[in-house]
């Protein structure tokens, strides 16, 4: 028994569970959106488990297809990401356990998936069908720019209609314009991410969103796109509901400003460790971070992380209040 748990810890840390709270974000917006309307909150908690079996074996099968395009003869030649798939480059475990292993999350969240099936309706089988590729890969569609529109797919329509269609059977124009706003907020905490990594992407000729957009300055211009299609889709939504409530969620906009202007002395000196403000925190462990050569780049990670979660939590105020 004790190996069996020691297994589970294992391969629960390998799949990067820190990226499971933005996913548990996502999922509370549209969860108390369906409960407000009347939804089984049961069937919306069996749906989070599955959905967060899903995220782990994303995770998974990311490093999955790393390896195997990373590996040659047997060296792995990974010198972009040192601590990419560590586990097996150390031996800790086999490219099969790795396959194993994402297999059977896969084969939980369907049991999962089935359950529901059963209990909510047939439409459950098309979301899960819509996810699966881009659960196994994911890693491929962001190798070819195509990340972003994965992430907008997968954390907007995809979850939002679906825990919404387990919980009340139905679907929403509504909960449409709630997940594509939720999204947008999503993606760009990854997209800061790689408007950060744009020199080094360039340099090894890889594509990404950011770097099909000619320049920083254009790629920057492409953060702000997305941070206000949020913001439009939320204005429609307040519009079309008549809750109010939603223009709470543009209290972040100066936060959306100073982010853009962090990013753009990022882009004109990525050594510059800016003054951390209170608005700009929660950041992770930054008493010893801040020392660190990587403090510019989590500074401004963390706070596109934050202004996510900022807007997420304004959403869930306006639901509860409207």
């Amino acid at each position: 028994m004790n190996k069996f748990l020691e297994n589970i810890k294992f391969w629960y840390n390998n799949s990067r569970p820190y990226t499971i709270p933005i996913t548990a974000l996502s999922w509370l917006v549209i969860f108390i959106y369906s409960l407000k309307q009347g939804g089984n909150a049961i069937y919306g908690i069996a749906a989070y488990i599955g959905i967060a079996l899903v995220h782990l074996a994303t995770n998974l099968s990311d490093d999955y297809l790393d390896y195997l395009r990373l590996n040659h003869n047997g060296e792995f030649i990974n010198n972009e990401k040192a601590n990419k798939c560590k586990y097996l480059k150390d031996g800790k475990a086999t490219i099969k356990d790795l396959r194993n292993v994402i297999i059977i999350l896969l084969a939980i969240a369907g049991v999962m998936g089935g359950i529901l099936f059963f209990l909510s309706g047939w439409k459950v089988i098309l979301f899960a069908l819509a996810v699966l590729p881009i659960a196994l890969f994911y890693s491929k569609l962001s190798s070819n720019g195509l990340g972003d529109f994965a992430v907008i797919l997968a954390y907007g329509p995809l979850m939002y209609e679906g825990v919404y269609y387990v919980m009340r059977g139905e679907l929403s124009l509504d909960v449409l314009y709630l997940s594509f706003a939720c999204a947008m907020y999503v993606n760009s905490i990854l997209y800061a991410h790689m408007l950060m990594d744009y020199d080094s992407d360039t340099a090894s000729n890889k594509i990404s969103l950011c770097t099909r957009l000619g320049s920083k300055q254009n790629a920057l211009y492409g953060l702000m796109f997305f941070y206000f299609t949020g913001y439009i889709m939320m204005g429609i939504l307040a519009l079309k509901s008549s809750n109010m409530f939603y223009f709470l969620t543009f209290l972040t906009i100066p936060l959306i400003f100073d982010l853009y202007n962090s990013l753009k002395l990022y882009n004109e000196n990525p050594n510059l460790i800016p003054k951390a403000r209170p608005w700009h925190y929660p950041l992770d462990n930054w008493k010893d971070l801040q020392h660190s050569e990587t403090a510019t780049f989590f500074f401004r990670f963390f706070y596109a992380r934050n202004i996510s979660t900022y807007f997420m939590l304004l959403t869930c105020i306006a639901i509860i209040l409207g």
